[in-house]
């Protein structure tokens, strides 16, 4: 039986790492994670100011090929080994860590459901739907305090690229989902249900929760 693959999508900031990390939770034994985060590219040959730069929100800054490949591979029940991404140097580390395949692959990004070849991988597509002030304030708190960033590098980010690039490719993945998620895994009763559904559709794989 092959496995469920659920997909979460939407805005930076929206809560969309907290319904998957919900997820995870109560499917401690029978999920992976696959985040769109670990996919974006390496750029050894820029200086640190060149690669805060670039537009991380586009989605030519992700290797999607190779994030497909791992997919696909997930799915056909293989173990792959997915770069690590370090946001305070904004390139790969020189680690990698390995994943392996399990009943229920949750993947996650902002512009998770841009590439059509992505999408049909996916079984449930997820959109977490957030009020743009509530998006902004929450990437601000992460950038600072986990990522080191200055609220002026936050804001001037936000306002070049984070914005335009939400309105361009992020928003209209809205119609792709199966789910909306309003205000992320702060709705406990979206999540209820959410968590839910997934039990029911193990069972029909013939898959009992742990």
């Amino acid at each position: 039986m092959k496995p469920l693959v659920i997909g979460i999508c939407g805005g930076s900031g929206s809560g969309k790492t907290t319904v998957a990390k919900r997820l995870m939770a109560a499917f401690p034994n029978e999920a992976v994670l696959l985040s769109m985060d670990f996919y974006y590219r390496r750029h050894d040959e820029l200086t640190y100011e060149e690669r805060c730069r670039i537009n991380y929100d586009h989605p030519d800054s992700l290797e999607i090929p190779l994030m497909i490949e791992h997919l696909k591979a997930l799915k056909a029940g293989e173990s792959v080994t997915v770069p690590v991404y370090d946001f305070t140097v904004h390139n790969r580390a020189d680690e990698v860590q390995v994943l392996e395949s399990r009943p229920i692959i949750i993947v996650e990004g902002i512009l998770l459901f841009t590439d059509d070849t992505l999408v049909k991988l996916m079984d449930m597509r997820i959109f977490v739907d957030t009020d743009a002030d509530v998006r902004v304030l929450r990437r601000a708190r992460r950038d600072m305090e986990e990522r080191g960033r200055s609220l002026e590098s936050v804001m001037d980010q936000y306002l070049s690229t984070v914005k335009p690039m939400h309105e361009k490719f992020v928003e209209p993945c809205r119609k792709k989902a199966h789910i909306i998620v309003p205000e992320g895994g702060q709705n406990h009763i979206a999540m209820e249900m959410l968590i839910s559904t997934v039990e029911r559709r193990l069972k029909k794989m013939g898959i009992e929760k742990q």
